[in-house]
């Protein structure tokens, strides 16, 4: 009895039914990376530790030092100055600090070194692991925003600055994450990305202003990532500015520098 291959319903010369001919190999290239940043994205969502880091504690410091008169922001409405400095806290809590201690234990357990062995490129796992944290960051802003409007918060400025204050201050903590989590042992990794949160919490001009530090530390403060991000962010959506081009150029420059050292230096292992 003979078969022949093809389709289902098929029949060959001899009129028996057609059988299925196997095809391996891989996805397309395509089709892997977005399954991959859905995994990414579901497994950062459950991880409680990782909401506490990227939800819950930028939505408890806006709700709490908008309605509690603690830190003097200045003329205006607390908010409308606590807002954008919040909304960079959201970027750097996602895109530095849950990636780098997440990425860093995967590392660990080496679940990095199994996926650098699948079809899936190399390039492509961080393209998948950008993403998710692109999809991370809009719900963290979609629900910060709708806060912050609720407390009062009246943002202006141009939309498309704001657009890519962000996505320069995600690839900078991208990169600086990346960095750290493909250098340093995972155990170091969670204690410094933890440690940088807190010292750029309060000396990155997130909630407190830097002109309340001395002249001296504001130069310093003023070229971190995140006191560009959160100052620009201010410029536009406080004061109504257009181009905020030095903060720009400081993220641009911590971008490149970031993404660069994390490619070159990153141990799979």
């Amino acid at each position: 009895m003979t078969t022949t291959t093809g389709t289902p319903g098929n029949t060959g010369a001899s009129g028996t039914a057609g059988t299925y001919a196997p095809r391996p190999g891989a996805a397309p290239l395509g089709r892997m990376i977005a399954a991959q940043a859905v995994l990414e994205t579901k497994m950062l969502l459950r991880n409680g530790e990782q909401l506490l880091l990227t939800v819950i504690i930028p939505t408890l410091l806006l709700v709490l030092f908008s309605s509690v008169d603690i830190i003097d922001t200045g003329a205006g409405e607390a908010v409308d100055f606590l807002a954008p400095g919040i909304l960079a806290l959201a970027v750097m809590s996602t895109a530095f600090t849950g990636q780098a201690i997440a990425t860093g234990f995967e590392r660990r357990y080496g679940v990095l070194k199994r996926l650098a062995a699948s079809p899936l490129p190399r390039w492509a796992l961080m393209t998948a692991k950008t993403a998710s944290v692109l999809v991370t960051e809009v719900l963290q802003i979609v629900l910060l925003t709708v806060i912050a409007f609720a407390l009062g918060w009246s943002p202006h400025g141009n939309p498309a600055a704001v657009l890519l204050l962000l996505v320069l201050g995600t690839a900078a903590f991208s990169g600086l994450g990346l960095l750290m989590a493909g250098t340093l042992k995972a155990e170091a990794t969670l204690a410094a990305a933890n440690l940088v949160f807190l010292l750029l919490l309060v000396g990155g001009g997130v909630i407190v202003p830097l002109d309340r530090f001395p002249d001296a530390a504001q130069d310093v403060l003023g070229l971190l990532p995140i006191s560009a991000l959160s100052d620009g962010l201010r410029d536009v959506l406080q004061h109504g500015a257009a181009m905020p081009w030095g903060d720009l150029g400081i993220l641009a420059g911590w971008a490149v520098v970031g993404l660069a050292a994390a490619g070159k230096f990153f141990r799979w292992e």
